[in-house]
């Protein structure tokens, strides 16, 4: 997979600011960037389980591979320390970086209709500051499942939340034909228009905090559930994992209901509502929830929706 993308990796990380004084440098930025990248992103085999994840093991790619990285590197020093891999990332703009990373997956892995985006929020470990007094460093992320990658991150400013950095997330992103799912937190009018504006399409998740419009597709479902959907237009289909003691059996069902929603047309391309049930058996305990979703998807789509 390297090898067939290194001419496109050169290509859109050329652009990218060198913070540097010209006349001080020793290693070109372009080269300190992509032996990074590589280390990063290699596949099992080359020295690391899962790629390099500090800056010593990433000087350790680089020396273990130098005969390799100088058929496309300059390399006039040979492979920069790792204290220098760590400040000259230090000084790059990080917007800039990401955008040249997303131009980069976007060119070489392509999306194809239909596959699932997933943001999500998560904290940071390890990242309070006692001493700094700053708090735990909060991300939103967007994952290709598909391609298994990051696609891009936003931090959440200290002040606001997620439903700030999730509009600045997807700007960035190329959405034609994709499916967007996120959690709760990002169940806004204003996202799902966005998302179709974008050419794609969501998976939103509703939770009480949604109020009437989380009650309303509640009722509808368990009105549903009571009449085993008898005469009530619906796609459903479920899976089942086991594995480490733990079954997991999970139901999908969508229905296109959508006009027995109270504000429904504030939705953008609103077309169908979804639940998803959930049971897990872990030795002779068996816990089950039920959560539910609305999406600009068709029935038909069921399957690569949640």
């Amino acid at each position: 997979m390297i090898d067939a993308a290194i001419i496109p990796l050169k290509e859109h990380f050329s652009s990218l600011d060198d913070p540097r004084a010209q006349h001080s440098i020793e290693h070109l930025l372009l080269d300190i960037v992509l032996v990074t990248i590589c280390a990063v992103i290699c596949p099992k085999g080359y020295r690391f389980a899962y790629g390099a994840d500090n800056w010593v093991e990433i000087e350790n790619y680089g020396n273990s591979k130098q005969e390799w990285l100088e058929t496309f590197l300059e390399l006039p020093n040979g492979i920069p320390s790792h204290d220098t891999f760590e400040r000259m990332f230090a000084r790059l703009r990080p917007e800039q970086l990401q955008q040249c990373f997303l131009n980069w997956v976007q060119a070489v892995f392509k999306i194809t209709d239909g596959q699932l985006i997933n943001l999500d929020g998560k904290t940071l470990r390890g990242s309070y500051d006692r001493g700094g007094k700053q708090g735990m460093i909060h991300m939103v992320s967007a994952w290709a499942s598909q391609n298994r990658l990051v696609l891009g991150q936003r931090k959440v400013n200290e002040k606001s939340n997620e439903i700030t950095a999730i509009p600045e997330l997807l700007r960035v992103l190329d959405l034609n034909g994709a499916v967007v799912s996120i959690d709760a937190m990002g169940c806004q009018t204003e996202i799902a228009a966005q998302i179709v504006a974008q050419q794609g399409d969501y998976v939103l998740a509703l939770k009480g905090n949604q109020g009437d419009l989380h009650q309303d597709v509640q009722q509808l479902f368990d009105h549903a559930h009571h009449q085993n959907f008898r005469g009530i237009e619906h796609d459903f289909y479920e899976t089942q994992e086991q594995g480490h003691g733990r079954q997991e059996l999970r139901r999908y069902w969508v229905m296109g209901n959508t006009e027995y929603l109270v504000g429904a047309e504030k939705w953008a391309k609103l077309t169908t509502i979804g639940c998803v049930e959930s049971q897990r058996q872990v030795g002779d305990k068996i816990t089950s929830e039920r959560r539910y979703y609305l999406l600009s998807l068709s029935k038909k789509l069921l399957a690569v929706s949640f």
